[in-house]
């Protein structure tokens, strides 16, 4: 279905007929303009009168367009490009404004729209590329490449997720909407980045603390963090190349404390 195309029509007889008749009156109408302009030329008819049916000519022109829009609107057309579903309603049906005719729904681009797990939404924002796969009717399963073009602005208290959407251009209308995906979400790369693992950071009044392995005994570090994955969180200050995390046992330890390395990563 394209752009401009008949969907449906409502039954506009009356509407026609209004017109047939306006229309019928017009020769009539531009006739006596041109006999009043005649006769006003030789001074045989005053402006008033001629100003008359001049007027009543112009009265008449603007009905006959007034029923012309009235008719377009009882065309119902597509207004974009699309495919066409089934039919909400039978012909010589009551229709009202509110009443579903049928469904044409527009697939290019083609729209996703997901949840992203709180961890992950440092790495979505607008022009994001992401990966989604489909499965064709044999069951192989296809990658797709699409970009993220919107992104809400906070997260859902309920499920701590945050909506995002992104655009596929599928030009050869081979993906129906409607289908479930699933999302492969690239994360950034940063070179350079410090990152500690997560089991090494504790939390504590708002602030993240990590302990350094210095000279035999533990020393603590506020730092600053950035992005995380599954397991490491990046810091973004507190930490210099070469610092020792120590990575287990955080929760007992103490500014001071004698500790010891069994292993070094």
């Amino acid at each position: 279905m394209k752009e401009g195309d008949l969907l449906a029509k409502i039954n506009d007889k009356p509407l026609q007929a209004q017109l047939k008749n306006l229309e019928a009156g017009l020769p009539l109408a531009r006739d006596r303009v041109y006999r009043q302009h005649a006769l006003l030329e030789k001074d045989a008819v005053s402006q008033e009168a001629y100003e008359q049916v001049t007027t009543e000519y112009e009265k008449l022109m603007a009905d006959i367009e007034l029923v012309k829009s009235h008719i377009t609107q009882t065309e119902l057309r597509a207004p974009f490009d699309g495919i066409i579903g089934l039919r909400s309603v039978s012909e010589g049906a009551y229709a009202t404004p509110a009443t579903m005719i049928v469904r044409l729904t527009k697939i290019t681009p083609l729209k996703i729209e997901f949840s992203v797990p709180e961890r992950y939404v440092p790495d979505v924002r607008n022009g994001t590329n992401i990966i989604f796969s489909l499965d064709d009717p044999s069951g192989m399963l296809h990658d797709y490449k699409a970009q993220v073009y919107a992104v809400e602005s906070k997260l859902d208290p309920v499920t701590h997720s945050l909506k995002a959407r992104a655009r596929y251009p599928n030009e050869r209308e081979e993906i129906q909407p409607g289908r479930f995906l699933s999302i492969e979400i690239t994360k950034r790369e940063i070179e350079g980045a410090l990152a500690v693992p997560s089991e090494s950071i504790i939390p504590e009044m708002g602030k993240n603390t990590v302990f350094l392995y210095k000279g035999g005994i533990a020393m603590p570090a506020e730092i600053i963090t950035g992005i995380r994955s599954e397991s490491h969180v990046q810091a973004l200050e507190g930490l210099h190349p070469g610092d020792t995390v120590i990575t287990t046992g955080v929760m007992q330890l103490r500014t001071g404390m004698k500790v010891s390395i069994d292993n070094l990563n």
